[in-house]
């Protein structure tokens, strides 16, 4: 790491001048740290004078709509060198969604390449012609060649300058928009680094996309730190994985679940370990594919927690059994009653993991040191103060905290489904679902009951649904002994691709909504005794909206 550890990335970034070490990799072109630096130096003065011309008083915010392309990477350097703020866009967003997104963040301009102006062609963003970039158009590499390329920060940079504006995944709610500065942004590069073990001779694989925290914090920060090795695939590919460590020597890369899950999925090789990997870090991967991943591949995992809003609430602990996060990372993070704020007892496990006393144990996990990590949402003051409640940090996930001290996650708030009057984690159902060799991946949600309440659906991810095995499936859920009564899916849809937002988390929102109203094949079991799935025809399902009329909960159907 050069020198002492700074405070705001563009001093960060300055530092890497003259440092001819690979900064930057593609498998068709290589860039020096140098270089890095001085292609960001370019673009900063370019988005400079942009911003001149057409500002009209608007905030220095640059909206990137791109896949993992150099580019994204010499943006990031841009608007850090000119004091301006990244909004990362999910290209994989609706039309009016995405346009929201860049009125909502305020973008002064747009870089992106020739699909991506497409479209935006005619969408009601509020954008210039002027203002829009495109990476791959010869006017804009002629526009760059005209920039001086010599490196230095504007004005005024600091650790306080707003980076990035970080839409959040959105996967049970509208998208907000989380305010990261550079200050925050280079205290969590050089956290990663002492926590995992970051170095200049890393090779950092950058498979999951750049618009999203988990890139930015979890690898591109600490590779700047340190002046390691970015490698860039332009999109997540489960077949591709290993090719691509092989053909950069990776020894890092990020991670989420679902994506875990899909390479889990490919068809194993007996040469699958005969690769460069020493570590990787991600969230909320079963503890099954995590020990697999770890057999074949060779290669240790970090299964970690935390958001783009706050910092880690657990502290790593080799102690730990399999699925808790470690401990609490100090003892004023707890787990709490959300509605009466008053910490929750511990868990009492089973044999097999299972809560004994769910209804009491599991609450929402919260800092009750205030909420220094947390920047706020842009233009959200009414979000801002729901996770600040009592002038805590309220996460928004469940947790429950066990008899020996180890922290645990238990869900998003949102995936608490009461069944028959007692509270059950989706999170647990989805683990045990994925432990069945045919699911890729799964989601784990509450419907609502023709007679009270919720019921459990679940929707499964399978290679091929047309020869999908439901009594199989019921089967083995049976033989799972910390799978409780209550978190038997009465319902079970089974897709070939299940919807997912650009961070490749599934949209349980979107499942919630459809529920068994699909062209996807849909089981349910509706007796009692032993499970038993059927097939739903289209008449079964209208038999089931009818039920809520005969019951008198026409309102919930």
């Amino acid at each position: 790491m050069s020198g002492s550890r700074r405070t705001d990335v563009a001093t960060m970034l300055l530092d890497r001048r003259g440092d001819r070490h690979a900064g930057l990799r593609t498998r068709e072109q290589q860039w020096s740290w140098d270089e890095v630096v001085a292609e960001s130096a370019a673009r900063a003065r370019l988005a400079t004078a942009l911003h001149r011309e057409n500002a009209r008083g608007t905030p220095f915010h640059i909206g990137v709509l791109l896949d993992n392309v150099p580019d994204f990477v010499f943006w990031l350097g841009a608007a850090a060198l000119a004091g301006a703020t990244v909004v990362g866009l999910n290209p994989t967003r609706g039309a009016s969604d995405l346009a929201a997104d860049i009125r909502h963040a305020d973008c002064a301009m747009i870089v992106t390449d020739t699909a991506g102006s497409e479209r935006l062609a005619g969408l009601d963003h509020g954008i210039a012609a002027e203002a829009i970039l495109r990476v791959d158009d010869d006017g804009y590499r002629r526009r760059l060649e005209e920039c001086d390329g010599t490196s230095g920060a504007a004005p005024g940079v600091d650790g306080d300058t707003l980076l990035l504006l970080l839409f959040t995944s959105g996967t049970t709610g509208t998208s907000k928009a989380v305010r990261c500065t550079q200050g925050r942004l280079a205290r969590i590069a050089y956290a990663a680094t002492d926590k995992f073990g970051h170095h200049r001779g890393d090779v950092d694989y950058c498979c999951m996309p750049l618009f999203h925290g988990n890139a930015l914090m979890a690898l591109w920060a600490p590779a700047l730190a340190n002046g390691a090795t970015v490698c860039l695939t332009p999109a997540f590919s489960a077949s591709g994985f290993l090719p691509d460590v092989r053909f950069f020597g990776a020894t890092f890369f990020t991670y989420v679940g679902k994506a875990l899950a899909y390479l889990m999925a490919t068809p194993e090789a007996p040469d699958d370990a005969d690769n460069p990997l020493e570590r990787g870090f991600g969230t909320e991967a079963s503890p099954e594919d995590r020990k697999e991943f770890r057999r074949r591949f060779g290669a240790e995992l970090f299964e970690g927690y935390g958001s783009s809003e706050g910092g880690a609430v657990a502290a790593p602990d080799q102690a730990a059994p399999p699925g808790a996060l470690g401990r609490p990372a100090h003892p004023d993070v707890v787990v709490v009653d959300p509605d009466t704020a008053q910490p929750c007892p511990p868990a009492v496990l089973d044999e097999t993991g299972r809560v004994r006393n769910a209804d009491e144990a599991i609450g929402e996990i919260v800092d009750r040191r205030a909420a220094r990590d947390f920047e706020g949402y842009y233009r959200n003051d009414a979000a801002d103060a729901e996770r600040t409640r009592n002038g805590w940090y309220w996460t928004g996930d469940l947790g429950y905290v066990d008899t020996d001290g180890f922290l645990y996650f238990a869900g998003r708030r949102g995936d608490w489904i009461r069944v028959d009057g007692e509270n059950t984690s989706a999170l647990t159902i989805e683990r045990v679902l994925r432990r069945h060799p045919d699911v890729i991946a799964a989601a784990v949600y509450g419907v609502p009951d023709p007679r009270s309440g919720d019921q459990v659906m679940a929707a499964v991810e399978v290679a091929d649904p047309r020869t999908f095995d439901a009594a199989a499936l019921a089967a083995f859920l049976c033989a799972q002994e910390d799978l409780g009564a209550k978190g038997f899916p009465r319902l079970l849809r089974v897709s070939a691709d299940l919807p997912a937002t650009g961070s490749n988390k599934i949209l349980k929102r979107d499942l919630q909504a459809q529920r068994w109203h699909t062209a996807e094949a849909v089981y349910r079991w509706a007796g009692r005794g032993q499970p038993e799935y059927r097939l739903m025809s289209a008449a079964d399902r209208q038999a089931l909206d009818d039920e809520f009329s005969s019951y008198g909960r026409e309102s919930h159907a």
